[in-house]
């Protein structure tokens, strides 16, 4: 599971020097070097050409300054996919693909870049007036130098919550999952909800269960484009289980012995997952 490394600190006053640590960007693509992938010093990316368009300090970690980097993203006719041409040596994908291929503090630091980065890109307008926005100097926030409008980067709450019925793990694929691949329930907020709330509904929209006894589980930043996802355990209360074929391609409840390929080790519905698997072997 990714977390905030250890004695990460926050700072919005850094400088894009040549030692500075960066997180190299083209819209949500993370550049990297092909021989030697993980976070690198701004020379090397300046050495190879790169000019930064725009630039956010993130924190400082291990003494050194970390920043994300946006490049100019080039030109892509409507309705036709973002073509990346870096220097030789350098590719361009988005954060999934690098998940066990750069370290965790690395991709950690990544994964709040993004989300930054594409706050800054969406909201360089006031969406109540159209006015050009400013970054504030003293904090994450853009405001309106017309109608005074601030607008800080956006977090969607979203739940996820692992059903169980005695042994049994209720687990559901998602309609664009990778073939074979189910995880926890899942499902983002609506306006008024408590996350608990959210739980019940979505159990119920996605699965038509009802469910008891939540237990809070953690949460993770989780940057696609900007969600925290919330986790829980909760037992089975009842109801004919049945997939909403709008939500999900498929439902089916697993015993420990017959599970089906489960999530990536860094994401946290893994980790639900396998906290739960650790309490039936205790048990």
């Amino acid at each position: 599971m990714i977390i905030t490394p250890d004695g990460f600190e926050i700072a919005i006053d850094l400088a894009l020097d040549d030692d500075a640590i960066a997180h190299v960007f083209v819209r949500d693509s993370l550049v990297q070097f092909g021989d030697s992938p993980g976070a690198l010093p701004w020379r090397f990316y300046r050495e190879q050409g790169l000019v930064p368009q725009r630039v956010h300090a993130l924190g400082r970690h291990d003494g050194r300054s970390h920043l994300a980097v946006a490049l100019a993203e080039p030109p892509a006719a409507a309705g036709e996919r973002m073509r990346i041409d870096l220097p030789q040596g350098l590719t361009a994908a988005g954060l999934r693909n690098w998940f066990g291929v750069i370290d965790d503090v690395s991709l950690a630091i990544a994964m709040r870049a993004v989300q930054v980065l594409e706050w800054d890109r969406t909201h360089r307008f006031c969406g109540a007036c159209g006015t050009p926005t400013h970054q504030d100097p003293n904090e994450r926030a853009k405001r309106c130098p017309s109608c005074g409008l601030t607008v800080y980067p956006r977090i969607s709450p979203a739940m996820m919550v692992l059903v169980t019925r005695g042994r049994e793990l209720l687990l559901g694929r998602g309609l664009n999952f990778p073939p074979g691949r189910y995880s926890a329930l899942a499902g983002f907020m609506e306006a008024g909800e408590t996350i608990e709330d959210t739980v019940h509904r979505e159990v119920h929209e996605e699965v038509n269960v009802r469910i008891k006894n939540l237990r809070y589980f953690g949460s993770q930043s989780w940057p696609f484009p900007n969600s925290l996802m919330i986790a829980f355990h909760a037992e089975y209360d009842g109801g004919d289980m049945q997939a909403n074929p709008t939500e999900l391609a498929d439902a089916q409840w697993f015993t420990p012995e017959d599970l089906p390929s489960l999530p990536p080790s860094m994401s946290i519905s893994r980790a639900l997952i396998e906290a739960r698997l650790a309490e039936l072997r205790a048990s």
